[in-house]
């Protein structure tokens, strides 16, 4: 048997008379990262904007009519408050908000039992497990079941709902259009972040919502169609709703650098009771599911408790978006924070709990920015040295109390920001809602926004971070002396070959070279040992297929995905310039190495400047001298 040859050099992975072009080799498809699929999901997602701009100022008028309606008996969709009817409503108010409970359960028993709860764990499960893909009826039951649950006094905000509405919006699109799971997710996305936009006027904060909380992921093109969906949706809301920021507060002064340190650990006590209030609300919800009677009566049984505590304190109904106004400028005594907190917390941890559909921003917003002002006013009068300003400890505290449930740290920082318009503030933000998070993710596995679905078996990813894969060429990872075997070679040849136990007989895949030296096709092992196969069967017979080839300019992220679309386990590296030419092969071994260099990376610590060998080749310098 003539000896096998150790080549870098071969031919097109080809069989010859298939011509020698790159067109016919199999080969990763080079993404175009802009396109013209891009340009038309651009123009889908700024459609898509407009129209959840659209629902949005829908669904706040409908909240504005509904709760017209229950509570003053008139035909209006003024926004209001449902606390100004207490007084002449007296005890029946108790149940205005069990009749909302009462349709909402309803609504979710016949139409769909994923209009419960606040909407954007639902949206990530959809994102994660089921190609982006939300029932088309969500898109009309999510506001309708949230603004009757709104109106009717739920302490919820609207920002859930319509970041689900918007969601749902984008999705069903999606559906509609012959897109990929990718672009579904965008679309989605984008949905979401532009009703967020809608509703507050925070486009900026929307972006980072879905980044934080949808994509999972960070590139131009996810971003580009949700950050124009979102500025869409931003400058529509000023032509419906107007331009004035969502809580007007007072100008405030840049703090001094105790007050800076003094609201870092602000925030850091307020992220501990951020874990304490979620963990409360699944306690609360465990306790429902325990209840011998159907999920549909929990909303109402929920609301029972929504109606006592707003006839005790009329300020807990409703969006409550005037209680964070008061709080964010200081309109509060410290009496009147500590009621507001506590029984906002009650009515909603209760009526969240039992699965009623709304919102979570808003109501953690009124008791974290109560429990910061409170704070602010303690350690104003104790330490007044300090320079704290009870205003900011405020506006601090409603960002640091969803910071730590959420640990969307930027959609809160940015969020608060935008909504007040206090660039004095952010400083302050950054640096309490940095501590929450760190407090919350030290104590904390699971957020408010994926406890739900975790307790489901998903796994929701926490950490986005760049693919070691993409840093890596082909050209660097592959092998480059290859053992080939000639086409003319016979399985029997080839049988007593391995069966010698050469140490180049020992791989499992080989390329298969014509007489020219151009490469056949890759055969395996496996191939080799197939009874059905004569031990006169020549190699450039048994080839069935073209070999799978990359470049040396891949990266082995594109050479892994490719190994996985055409299910084979190794490529052959091929020279761009010239498809004839092989210089390596690349197998799901070198790849693996690849990752083990990236964790050894990761556990290996050692010092790179060791100052004790500098002073004492310092100190040999001077005797020498």
């Amino acid at each position: 048997m003539p000896p096998l040859a150790q080549t870098q050099t071969g031919g097109l992975p080809v069989a010859p008379d298939l011509g020698l072009s790159l067109a016919q080799v199999r080969m990763p498809r080079s993404l175009t990262r802009f396109d013209a699929r891009l340009i038309r999901l651009i123009g889908v997602s700024v459609l898509l904007g407009l129209a959840a701009a659209c629902v949005a100022w829908l669904l706040m008028k409908l909240i504005g009519l509904i709760t017209n309606l229950s509570f003053y008996g008139t035909w209006s969709t003024a926004f209001s408050s449902p606390a100004g009817a207490v007084p002449h409503l007296g005890a029946w108010v108790i149940g205005v908000p069990v009749i909302g409970g009462l349709i909402a359960g309803g609504m979710a028993r016949w139409g769909s039992k994923a209009i419960r709860g606040h909407g954007i764990p639902e949206a990530m499960e959809q994102v994660l497990l089921n190609e982006s893909r939300i029932p088309t009826r969500i898109t009309l039951l999510k506001p309708l079941s949230s603004a009757v649950v709104i109106g009717t006094g739920g302490p919820f905000g609207a920002e859930g709902p319509i970041i689900a509405t918007g969601g749902a919006l984008g999705s069903l699109i999606g559906q509609l259009m012959k897109v990929t799971a990718s672009e579904r997710k965008v679309l989605l996305a984008a949905g979401a972040a532009a009703g967020m936009a809608a509703v507050f006027a925070a486009p900026v904060s929307a972006v980072a919502l879905a980044v934080e909380l949808l994509l999972f992921e960070l590139r131009g093109r996810s971003l580009i169609p949700v950050a124009l969906a979102c500025v869409t949706a931003t400058g529509a809301r000023d032509l419906l709703m107007g331009t004035t920021p969502v809580f007007l507060m007072d100008p405030v002064s840049t703090p001094g650098g105790a007050a800076l340190a003094s609201y870092v650990l602000i925030g850091a006590a307020i992220g501990v009771l951020g874990v304490w209030v979620t963990r409360v609300v699944y306690a609360i919800e465990d306790g429902f599911e325990r209840l011998p009677i159907h999920w549909m009566w929990w909303p109402a049984l929920g609301a029972v408790v929504v109606g006592l505590v707003g006839w005790l304190a009329p300020p807990t109904l409703g969006v409550g978006y005037v209680n964070i106004e008061d709080i964010l400028n200081g309109r509060l005594a410290m009496g009147a924070l500590a009621w507001l907190c506590l029984m906002k917390f009650i009515s909603w941890s209760i009526c969240l709990g039992s699965g009623t559909s709304g919102g979570t921003l808003a109501p953690m917003f009124t008791i974290g920015g109560a429990l910061g002002a409170m704070t602010g006013l303690l350690l104003g009068q104790a330490l007044p040295w300090l320079g704290i300003d009870p205003r900011i400890a405020a506006l601090v505290g409603m960002a640091a109390l969803f910071a730590s449930a959420s640990r969307a740290l930027f959609t809160t920082v940015v969020f608060a920001f935008e909504t007040t318009g206090q660039p004095a503030g952010l400083l302050p933000l950054l640096g309490a809602c940095t501590a929450a998070y760190l407090v919350s993710a030290m104590m904390m596995r699971n957020t408010i926004m994926t406890e739900k679905i975790a307790r489901r078996g998903v796994r929701v990813p926490s950490e986005y971070k760049a693919d070691y894969l993409e840093r890596i060429l082909v050209g660097d990872a592959c092998q480059h002396e290859v053992t080939t075997l000639g086409a003319d070679r016979t399985i029997g040849e080839v049988r007593a070959w391995i069966a010698s136990a050469a140490p180049e007989s020992q791989h499992q895949g080989y390329p298969i070279l014509d007489s020219a030296g151009r490469v056949l096709g890759v055969l395996t092992r496996r191939t080799f040992f197939d009874a059905h196969w004569p031990e006169q069967a020549r190699l450039g017979d048994l080839i069935q297929r073209p070999a799978v080839v990359v470049t040396p300019a891949h990266t082995l992220r594109q050479a892994a995905d490719h190994m996985a679309m055409e299910n084979v386990g190794r490529l052959l590296v091929v020279d761009p310039a010239d498809p004839t030419r092989m210089l390596g092969m690349l197998t799901r071994g070198d790849v693996i190495s690849a990752h083990s260099r990236r964790l050894r990376e990761g556990a290996r610590m050692r010092r790179q400047i060791d100052l004790r060998a500098w002073r004492r080749a310092r100190a040999w310098r001077r005797r020498r001298g």
